[in-house]
């Protein structure tokens, strides 16, 4: 439930500057400065708007002959190691031992700790495995035991 209003929030927010991006664009056709660009997004969007450093981006952009409205890709590594391989592995180490911290079951399987507790909490749904409160005073009876 919680991953698909996240994702309805990102598409939300993706629109509303995908949106913005285009007004840019209208705005740098009718030769209207940055400056004039950012106050009338402002005025329009309000809180939501792009801020002013990425409204000067798209509109220097614009200007100089950029005709894509869409972002462009990005480099950097993909998340590959929450495939449904290693989804598997790390639900058969929890089966065997639920006691495993994120960094135990990090060495067994040899992914990486960010991946595990990525598999663990999103696809697995799990939370705080290992957990254990001590009473900061102990009852006499406590003592005793």
């Amino acid at each position: 439930m919680c991953m698909v209003v996240f994702y309805n929030l990102i598409t939300f927010a993706m629109q509303e500057n995908i949106e913005q991006w285009y007004a840019i664009k209208f705005f740098v056709k009718l030769n209207k400065c940055a400056t004039e660009t950012f106050a009338s997004l402002t005025e329009a969007y309000g809180g939501a708007t792009l801020s002013r450093t990425m409204v000067f981006k798209w509109h220097k952009a614009f200007k100089v002959g950029r005709e894509n409205v869409e972002d462009d890709p990005r480099s950097g590594r993909p998340i590959s190691s929450t495939n449904d391989q290693n989804v598997e592995v790390v639900r058969a180490v929890m089966a065997k031992d639920r006691r495993l911290s994120v960094r135990m079951i990090a060495e067994e399987t040899g992914l990486d700790k960010s991946a595990v507790h990525r598999i663990l909490t999103d696809h697995l749904h799990m939370r705080k495995i290992c957990a254990k409160l001590v009473p900061k005073y102990f009852s006499m009876e406590q003592k005793a035991n």
